[in-house]
């Protein structure tokens, strides 16, 4: 399926909003909260995230349409891998371990700013370098 870019980077700008918030008060079920927006588009598909779904309805909209479009396998996986540091920095804020949480938290809030700020998508560009090493570099990005 191909999808807007535009959306993934939107998502990302407010998964950074999100992850910052989490870094500022140390809220292990705020993180949780965010893990939860993670897992829906990582395994039901970019239709099912909620900030795409905010994309979609408010923001898309009112621009026009984009000049390209993108495969949604890259980005769904990155989504997978948000939820990944999302859950251990979960994790590490609700069992006493918080320097797990704060590390864990830094390095999404790392990989969202440079997908929204640059739209520079980390989980993208691992999703296609693990294709290529598994000789499938089927997905152009």
């Amino acid at each position: 399926m191909q999808i807007d870019p535009r959306g993934p980077r939107f998502s990302a700008a407010l998964s950074a909003i999100v992850l910052a918030a989490v870094l500022i008060t140390g809220s292990g079920s705020l993180l949780a909260l965010q893990a939860a927006v993670f897992a829906l588009p990582a395994f039901g598909g970019l239709r099912l995230s909620p900030y795409g779904w905010l994309y979609r309805t408010f923001v898309r909209p009112h621009l026009a349409p984009p000049t390209a479009t993108e495969d949604e396998r890259p980005p769904r996986f990155a989504q997978g891998v948000g939820l990944v540091f999302a859950a251990v920095g979960s994790l590490g804020f609700l069992s006493a371990v918080p320097w797990l949480g704060l590390l864990t938290t830094a390095f999404a809030l790392a990989a969202t700013f440079l997908n929204a700020a640059f739209g520079y998508c980390l989980g993208c560009e691992m999703y296609l370098l693990i294709r290529r090493a598994q000789g499938r570099p089927d997905v152009m990005a």
